[in-house]
Parts: C-alpha cells; sequence; structure tokens
C-alpha cells in the first residue's frame, strides 16, 4: 500500500509538470507563443530629421498653393467687379498679372530646393508638383501685365485658370501616410503639416507695422502742383504734379503710379517712381492701404 501510494504522487507530479507553465526544464512555455502586438509597434522608428524637413516642406508648399489658388479668385472677383471709390479693373488686373507669376514660382523654387526625398511614393509626388508648376510657369511667361489694359477681365481670367490648374497629384500627401509608416510618422512631427499653420510674418507687410510719420502736406494734393509735396494717400489719388498727371493706387502690398499708359508698382517703403525728366516720386512710408509721398523734381 505504501508503494502504491508513492508512485500515485510521483504520477500526480507528472501531470503538474506537463500541464503547468514550465516545459520541463525551467522553460516558460510562453516564449514559444509568438508575439501578437501589431507590427508597426514593435518595427516603427522615429524618422529621421531630413525626412521630418522634406514632408514639413512639402506641406508648406501644398499650404501656399491652395493659398493662391483662393487668393487668385478672390483677386479675378474683384477684378470682375471693381469696386467705385478704388483703383480701376485695369489696376487691379497689373497687380494681378505681376505678383501672381512670382508666387508661383516662389513655390516652383522651395520644392526644387528641398531636394530628394529617400522615400520613392513620396519622391513621385515631388515631381509630379515640380512638372506641373514648370508648366504652368512657363505659360506664365508669356503674359505680360500690360495685356490688363487690353482686355482685364480676360487676361485675369486666363492665369486664374492656370493657378487653379495647380491642384495636389493623387495620391497625395495625406494618401501617402496612409501606407507608409516613415512619411506617416514623419508628418505628425512637421509643424508645417499641423491644421491651420501659418508660415511665421505670412500676413506681415514689408512695409512699418507702426504709424506713419505725419505727411508735410497732409492730403493736400494740390500743393503738390509745382512738382515739389510730401502727402499722405488713403487707398486712391489723382495727382497732378509739375504738369505730369498720375493715377496714384496704394493696396497692402504695391503702391501702384499710372501715368500716360505707363504703370509702376512699388513695395514697401523707399522705392523711386520716375516719370522721364519732369516728376520723380518717393515712397516715404507704407502701411496696408496708406502711404505717404514724396513728389520732387528730377
Amino acid at each position: 500500500m505504501i508503494k502504491k501510494g508513492s508512485v500515485a504522487v510521483v504520477t500526480a507530479g507528472l501531470v503538474l509538470a506537463i500541464g503547468g507553465c514550465g516545459d520541463g526544464n525551467g522553460t516558460d512555455e510562453k516564449a514559444d507563443v509568438p508575439d501578437k502586438r501589431p507590427a508597426e509597434a514593435t518595427s516603427a522608428r522615429p524618422p529621421s530629421g531630413e525626412l521630418v524637413k522634406w514632408v514639413g516642406g512639402m506641406c508648406e508648399s501644398t499650404a501656399a498653393l491652395k493659398a493662391l489658388r483662393t487668393d487668385s479668385a478672390a483677386d479675378l472677383k474683384e477684378i470682375r467687379n471693381p469696386d467705385e471709390v478704388g483703383p480701376s479693373a485695369e489696376l487691379l488686373a497689373v497687380g494681378y498679372l505681376s505678383r501672381t507669376p512670382r508666387a508661383v514660382r516662389d513655390v516652383e523654387r522651395g520644392l526644387e530646393d528641398l531636394g530628394p526625398s529617400d522615400v520613392p511614393p513620396a519622391e513621385r509626388l515631388r515631381n509630379a508638383w515640380l512638372k506641373k508648376l514648370k508648366d504652368v510657369v512657363s505659360a506664365l511667361d508669356e503674359v505680360s501685365p500690360s495685356a490688363a489694359f487690353d482686355d482685364a477681365e480676360g487676361s485675369a481670367a486666363d492665369v486664374d485658370r492656370l493657378v487653379r490648374s495647380l491642384t495636389p497629384p493623387e495620391p497625395d500627401l495625406l494618401a501617402l501616410t496612409k501606407k507608409d509608416p516613415r512619411l506617416a510618422a514623419a508628418y505628425k512631427r512637421a509643424k508645417q503639416c499641423a491644421p491651420g499653420w501659418r508660415p511665421a510674418g505670412e500676413t506681415a507687410s514689408s512695409a512699418p507695422s507702426g504709424p506713419l510719420p505725419e505727411a508735410a502736406d497732409g492730403k493736400d494734393t494740390g500743393a503738390c502742383s509745382d512738382g515739389k509735396c510730401e502727402v499722405l494717400v488713403t487707398s486712391a489719388a489723382h495727382i497732378t504734379a509739375n504738369g505730369v498727371s498720375v493715377r496714384v493706387t496704394v493696396g497692402d502690398d504695391f503702391v501702384t503710379f499710372q501715368s500716360a499708359g505707363t504703370v509702376m508698382q512699388l513695395g514697401g517703403q523707399g522705392g523711386v517712381a520716375q516719370f522721364g525728366d519732369a516728376l520723380k516720386a518717393t515712397v516715404v512710408a507704407h502701411v496696408e492701404k496708406d502711404a505717404v509721398l514724396k513728389f520732387t523734381l528730377p
């Protein structure tokens, strides 16, 4: 009886050894179970700083083009329906045809400076963007601001059509992030890809942000008749100085001078417009739609 009891105890011990957590050699049976955690959780690594910078630059360029399309549509609407007391459709179109090609070229240069990506799908996206931009820039090079005097609305509409064609190629960057964990991680870290991001100083004017200096002759444009005056112009004014008739239009970005079929645009303070040997105009200061102008004899 004692022997049978001993055998029973040993048998029970064997059962425990086989059915328990060990494998008989002191090894945990769980070590043989495959890791069921998501693959990306076990293999994802932080994106390189270069990739974060690249993705951020792509987001910045995409945002710039989106803003450009929105601004272009608004400009065309204003050209088609100019304010009765503001600049004429021709002047508005001249400004639009002058600044829009520069804005598109700036985005093109930004993508070129960004350089290639080490992620093939992302590089294909960049190349597709550059092809679109190069085609549009080539077409814009054929447009002269002077076309606005022949057909303000038509010339502006042609340029707006080119700008509106600058939509993201497919698949766009956001779609690529859903397929590539590296791009997804870089997109999350790039500040330019955050909702509502705006570049620093985007709304800042090239003019000083403080108050304008006092103009010696205030708003009295009649003081300019002898060709010598310093006046404040708000939005627009007709000035006759030393026999030269000049229409001045002050916008957020430019001061535009129109005289005898000639148009000159100056951005910010310090610019000088020359009207032959009869007159010279200097932008003393410019803030939004106000400018202090000094007219002198050459």
